[in-house]
């Protein structure tokens, strides 16, 4: 179970006000020596005040000592001597260069109020200390001329600020002597005289300090762009004879900051002279410094960001809560004993140094960031701890999870601003890998808007398990972690990335219901390139002493590409997808129209069908079911079979519609398994159109090529894959006018069939006799299709009765097959067409023959009627329509005396209709019968004399031959059904 709760850190510790209104930014982190002295107003920075400044400065042992030296050199009196009159600094970006001109600043211009802080006690104590005595608290009342170079053009003087000077040398003049126009003009001349500036700096008759910041910004480059021979001269040649003549004048001390000496980038060689030449003068003149070490980081961050030292025992609980872990035997076997640094060996006393941030995270940024070339150290390691401190302060505070210490897998790289507080750290080497990495994490860890990105996804879908609450985060910590070792390329030891042992140890939890099995699992799904970040590349590991590694690549490849896109596909752009391929692969065939029937998740299938228009009238129509919200089989087809019944007109109570057109409508649906390899397989064709589009991929031939080829084959497979899925037809059958209407289905087995194929479907309706193939419907197939009753019925009714009336098969090309019917009937003398006087009507073309016609109507031929009427012997035969025929004694036709009448001709064929129905069970004279009856079937069959054969036989069979006959009636290429009775 879970420890105690600790008292949060948020809650035990506050973040300056200035962060939390700048919402995790600290604008003023790059102080800025320029504003601090000449600023007004609005635009004087809070650092301008001495108070403040030291409140926010941690008193490291280096800028004491070199405030201490300064206090000397100015407040000394006769001993100025025991310390040095020239000081370079000469520490990398971001190191606290321009702190501490500011720090030597507000020494000089306001030492009594530096003195009240701990800041001030500390370098007067440690002057004192080196003097022998205590210094004036005024230091004798110094004067300060700055210089900002990163500030100043050269040539081009600000008026406000220089005066009348123009050289470098008359900007220092008129600083010097607070505008005094005189004593300016007394000594303008003399830029390159030593013993005038000598004579200047004693002019004043009390100490002065000269902070000259970041001078190769004006000596550099900045005298190149000037275009002024003769200004180049007179500034170089007064600052040589400026560094020699502090040395020789009292109570004097000069700062001088110059970064990079053999590293920054200078425009030409002349530029380059002036960088050795200013170089070899300050080694010669002065002593470098620094002002911070990387173990100062811990207690700089939490001066810069915090207002106050959290209580004791807050920090002592919170170091407790991770006793357990931290002792457990798998934990440390596996994971603590193999990962580098010292800070587990006192745990609560390295808690108390870094609080609220784990001492792992410290140890990252101390002994890792800091020594990467460019890393802006002091400044950037405050921008990335202060947009996380306070991004997770407001998950905190709003009841989300927050760690109880930061580690280095706890910041949220969904806040914009840590993430590019790290990324512009100088963590990495260049924009286009900065890009790149920006890309990664937020694809591959956590988007920014925390709810995507691969890590992310693994955690917000993980099942509910005991440590959810503690540590919902887990395989986003661990990917963090892995992201901010692969930025740096090469960690320490020539390693690279994280070892597996370091990815649990960021992902850990102070909960013992997080074991070390837990955490196995976490990585194994994280570092799994199909189910976690698919940039993440794998060193093997060589046992117990050289575990695996994984970094991110930043090397694109197609693979990693199609890998990010496919997490980034939704469900609705995969179905929709699917939709696309369905309807361009979709055709009619014989049906009159083709129709997509769109999904609409937010109502059911059945209000979706009820409400979508179907019934036309006389057009045979091939409606495709969106397999988004439609599917057969699998167990999860009711809801689509209740909506096919509604839509067809079988539904019952309020849910029967008034459908009249239902049988000519056919519905083409989805199989549930099959859909699901369609959906699998539109997401990798997602993916890789998208990979192709890419414009990585589009300005790389080679990626082009490949991408081009896979999405060709994404293609094709998405193509079979949504055709197979289509493998269900669904119809409005009715075997027989005695039958029941019911929802029919066909179920293709053939991997090359397809319902979304109308031919293919029309061929397997026919099969099933729901619809007429090409040539299959004759006047003689049509005479077998009428009733009694359908007999003096207006032709517009014959002709509806093939669109709606679910006994009478589809025709394959409507209207015209019907016309030819019957046109042929009648020319043939086996039908008639009437008018409202029951008089024939001729027709000399199947065109003529009007169907939409409600006065004209179907009849016998007049002289058939006559016969019919007229016999008075002979026995009745049953016709196809249910009438009654005479023939004469003899079985023939036209005749009463046996003899063939040559005016009426017997015909060569007759329709031939009996039922089958009835109990066999136990009756075997009736079996002999009925077996007789197929043997004379048989036999007619055999001979060829049966030229169509309609018709639906229902059997209840002994089980041991039912799948012989089926097997049977399937190679025919008839449908047949065989269930349990």
């Amino acid at each position: 179970m879970s420890g105690a709760r600790t008292t949060p850190w948020w809650d035990a510790i506050r973040i300056r006000p200035e962060i939390i209104n700048a919402a995790g930014q600290i604008d003023d982190v790059q102080m800025s020596l320029y504003k601090a002295v000449y600023a007004t107003g609005a635009l004087r920075p809070a650092y301008a005040d001495a108070t403040y400044y030291a409140e926010i400065t941690y008193p490291t042992d280096l800028l004491v000592g070199l405030l201490a030296e300064i206090a000397v050199r100015l407040g000394g009196g006769a001993d100025y001597s025991k310390a040095r009159a020239l000081t370079r600094l000469d520490q990398g970006m971001g190191g606290g260069k321009s702190h501490a001109c500011i720090g030597c600043w507000q020494l000089a211009s306001h030492p009594a109020a530096l003195a009240q802080t701990d800041l001030g006690r500390a370098v007067f104590a440690r002057a004192g200390a080196t003097l022998g005595r205590n210094l004036p608290p005024d230091l004798n009342n110094p004067h300060v001329v700055v210089l900002p170079c990163d500030n100043m053009t050269p040539g081009a003087p600000v008026k406000e600020i220089d005066g009348p000077a123009h050289n470098l040398y008359e900007r220092f003049l008129w600083r010097l002597f607070s505008k005094d126009y005189t004593l300016f003009e007394r000594y303008a001349p003399y830029f390159n005289d030593k013993s005038k500036i000598v004579e200047a700096l004693r002019a004043l008759n009390r100490p002065v300090l000269i902070i000259v910041d970041e001078i190769m910004d004006y000596v550099g480059n900045g005298l190149d762009g000037a275009g002024k021979p003769e200004l180049v001269a007179q500034d170089m040649a007064f600052l040589r004879a400026l560094l020699d003549a502090v040395n020789d004048v009292p109570n004097v001390a000069m700062l001088v900051v110059m970064i990079g000496s053999d590293t920054i980038a200078l425009g030409n060689e002349s530029a380059r002279e002036r960088r050795t030449d200013l170089h070899d003068l300050l080694e010669r003149n002065g002593l470098p410094a620094t002002v911070t070490a990387n173990a100062d980081f811990a207690d700089i961050l939490r001066r810069r960001l915090f207002d106050q030292a959290p209580p004791d025992e807050i920090v002592a609980a919170a170091a407790h809560a991770f006793k357990g872990i931290h002792t457990d035997k798998p934990w440390t076997k596996n994971v603590w004993d193999n990962i580098p640094g010292t800070w587990r060996g006192d745990f609560l006393s390295e808690v108390r140094r870094t609080y609220p941030f784990h001492p792992m995270l410290m140890h990252l940024a101390e002994r890792e960031w800091a020594t990467v070339t460019g890393f802006q150290k002091v400044r950037s390691t405050i921008r990335i701890f202060a947009a996380s401190v306070y991004a997770l302060q407001q998950r905190g505070k709003s009841g989300a999870w927050a760690p109880t210490l930061i580690g280095p897998g706890d910041l949220p790289l969904s806040n914009n601003n840590v993430r590019e507080a790290i990324l512009g750290s100088g963590l990495v080497g260049d924009q286009r890998t900065v890009a790149n990495f920006r890309a990664l994490a937020e694809n591959e860890i956590v988007n920014q808007s925390d709810d995507g990105g691969a890590a992310r996804r693994l955690d917000l879908q993980r099942e509910p398990v005991p440590w959810s609450a503690t540590n919902p985060r887990a395989a986003e910590r661990g990917a963090t972690f892995i992201f901010l070792t692969s930025i740096v390329g090469s960690r320490p030891g020539g390693r690279r990335g994280a070892s597996a042992p370091e990815v649990k140890a960021a992902l850990a939890a102070p909960d013992s219901d997080f074991t070390l099995t837990d955490a196995d699992g976490v990585v194994a799904d994280l570092v799994n390139q199909d189910k976690g970040m698919s940039a993440v590349e794998a060193i093997a590991g060589q046992g117990n002493n050289k575990p695996a590694r994984y970094y991110l690549s930043t090397k694109l490849t197609y693979r990693t590409l199609v890998n990010s896109l496919r997490k980034t596909i939704t469900d609705d752009e995969r179905d929709q997808i699917i939709v696309e391929f369905a309807q361009r692969l979709a055709n009619t065939g014989p049906f009159k129209v083709k129709r997509f029937i769109a999904a609409d998740v937010a109502r059911t299938p059945t209000e979706v069908l009820a409400t979508a228009g179907l019934d036309d009238a006389r057009i045979t129509r091939l409606f495709i079911l969106d397999p988004a919200q439609f599917s057969l089989r699998n167990g999860i087809e009711q809801q689509t079979i209740d909506a096919l019944r509604v839509a067809v007109g079988l539904g019952e109570g309020t849910s029967r519609l008034p459908v009249e057109w239902a049988s000519s409508a056919v519905f083409a649906v989805a199989n549930t398994q099959r859909r699901g390899r369609a959906r699998a397989l539109a997401v990798e064709y997602l993916a890789r159109q998208r990979a192709l589009n890419a414009p990585e991929v589009q300005a790389d031939a080679d990626l082009t090529i490949t991408g081009t080829k896979e999405m060709t084959a994404a293609k094709i497979e998405l193509e079979k894959a949504v055709k197979r899925a289509y493998q269900h037809v669904a119809y409005l059958a009715q075997p027989n006018p005695e039958a029941d209407r019911a929802l029919d289905q066909i179920t293709f087995e053939d991997e090359n069939q397809s319902a979304l194929d109308g031919t293919q479907v029309w061929k397997a309706l026919a099969d099933k006799e729901k619809v007429f193939d090409a040539g299959q419907f004759t006047a003689r197939v049509l005479l077998y299709q009428l009733r009694e009753q359908d007999y003096g019925r207006p032709l517009s009714e014959i002709r509806d009765a093939f669109w709606n009336t679910p006994r009478l098969p589809l025709l394959y090309t409507g209207e015209s097959d019907l016309q030819e019917a019957i046109y042929t009937a009648v020319v043939s003398d086996e039908l008639a067409i009437v008018d409202g006087s029951n008089q024939p009507v001729a027709v000399t073309d199947s065109s003529q023959v009007n169907l939409a016609s409600v006065g004209l109507r179907l009849a016998r031929p007049r002289a058939r009627e006559d016969a019919d009427t007229n016999g008075t012997s002979g026995s009745s035969t049953q016709q196809p329509d249910g009438t009654k025929k005479s023939s004469t004694d003899s079985g023939e036709p036209g005749s009463s005396d046996g003899t063939e009448d040559p005016t009426n001709p017997p015909a060569a064929e007759k329709f031939v209709t009996f039922p089958l129905m009835g109990n066999l069970f136990q009756q075997p004279g009736k079996s002999e019968g009925m077996a007789q009856v197929f043997r004379t079937l048989y036999s007619m069959l055999d001979e060829g004399n049966v030229s169509y054969l309609q018709g639906t036989l229902q059997l209840v069979v002994d089980a041991s031959t039912a799948d012989k006959l089926a097997e049977q009636v399937r190679a025919l290429g008839l449908g047949v059904t065989v269930r349990d009775q």
